[in-house]
């Protein structure tokens, strides 16, 4: 099969800035295109923000004016899916004729979700994954995604998908992915710990899949002034250090781990690589054992009032 030219924008939000963030989206999507990437996957949370070291005001038992006033500026600066920034992203593929895949906060009625986008070199939208299980203080500001946003894509490139920060520990969701066939196992994330690696490298052994994981660089100069959090962060301080990188089938490291700030990783890919790694190997065909273990996947919506 013909080798494909990947690429991983490893940068920061400016934090409830949509419009400057969304500038930088486009100046980096440029610069993948320029190395002739035919796919670019931004980190998690991007547009506008992971709100590293946020309180929002919040303790067991109460919330303060201020938290609410912190989770005002997230909600405004959050993307409504349709809307204005999925048409300008959906328009800035088809420009650089490249596949995009992009974390954002979602806007759904009053809830925020963390949640990743998928567009086409055709200029199209191609849909979403809300994340279904956020970790830790997330829930405070973000819903739970639910079945029906779990897609995988077959493009002429491979068949894309993406799984967010640590669903990637929750090994059923992991196995859903893989039964889909997917290819191009995109892991956009917040985790920038040392331990990240060698998960990313595990997914890509198990599933048999090329893994393109994308983390923010993001520092206290990319915060606002009225930043709500439990210490004051110095602008030169580094809240977010990266941590990117693409994985090969086999587990080896194609590109990355990156710490050095922001940065475009990039990797040629072979899918015939898939294959090979498969002979051996399919935890989704010859390596199951559907005898013994079963897993039931409820794909439907779950609106609140049906």
């Amino acid at each position: 099969m013909p080798k494909t030219k990947v690429a991983v924008a490893q940068i920061g939000s400016r934090v409830f800035d949509q419009e400057t963030t969304l500038s930088k989206v486009e100046e980096w999507t440029a610069k993948a295109a320029k190395e002739d990437a035919q796919l670019v996957v931004f980190p998690e949370a991007l547009v506008s923000a992971y709100p590293h070291s946020a309180t929002f005001g919040a303790v067991v038992g109460d919330r303060s004016l201020e938290g609410r006033k912190q989770f005002q500026q997230y909600f405004d600066s959050a993307v409504d899916v349709p809307g204005p920034v999925v048409d300008r992203l959906a328009a800035l593929a088809g420009e650089h004729n490249i596949y995009i895949v992009i974390g954002v906060i979602e806007r759904g009625g009053n809830t925020l979700y963390c949640t990743v986008l998928f567009f086409s070199p055709e200029g199209t939208y191609l849909g979403k994954h809300r994340k279904l299980m956020p970790t830790g203080a997330e829930r405070l500001v973000w819903g739970f995604g639910d079945g029906s946003t779990m897609p995988v894509y077959d493009t002429p490139i491979g068949k894309l998908g993406a799984v967010i920060c640590w669903e990637n520990y929750m090994p059923m969701m992991r196995m859903g992915m893989y039964s889909e066939g997917i290819q191009l196992y995109c892991a956009p994330t917040a985790d920038t710990r040392d331990s990240w690696l060698p998960t990313m490298q595990h997914i890509a052994m198990e599933g048999r899949c090329f893994v393109i994981s994308a983390c923010q660089y993001l520092t206290g100069a990319d915060l606002p002034e009225d930043y709500l959090s439990l210490d004051d962060i110095p602008k030169d301080e580094v809240l977010m250090r990266g941590g990117s990188c693409i994985i090969h089938p086999m587990g080896h490291v194609m590109a990355g781990p990156d710490f050095s700030g922001e940065t475009l990783l990039t990797a040629e890919i072979d899918l015939d690589s898939i294959t090979r790694a498969k002979y051996d190997f399919d935890v989704a065909g010859h390596y199951s054992r559907p005898d013994v273990f079963s897993l039931n996947i409820d794909r439907t919506p779950k609106p609140p009032v049906a």
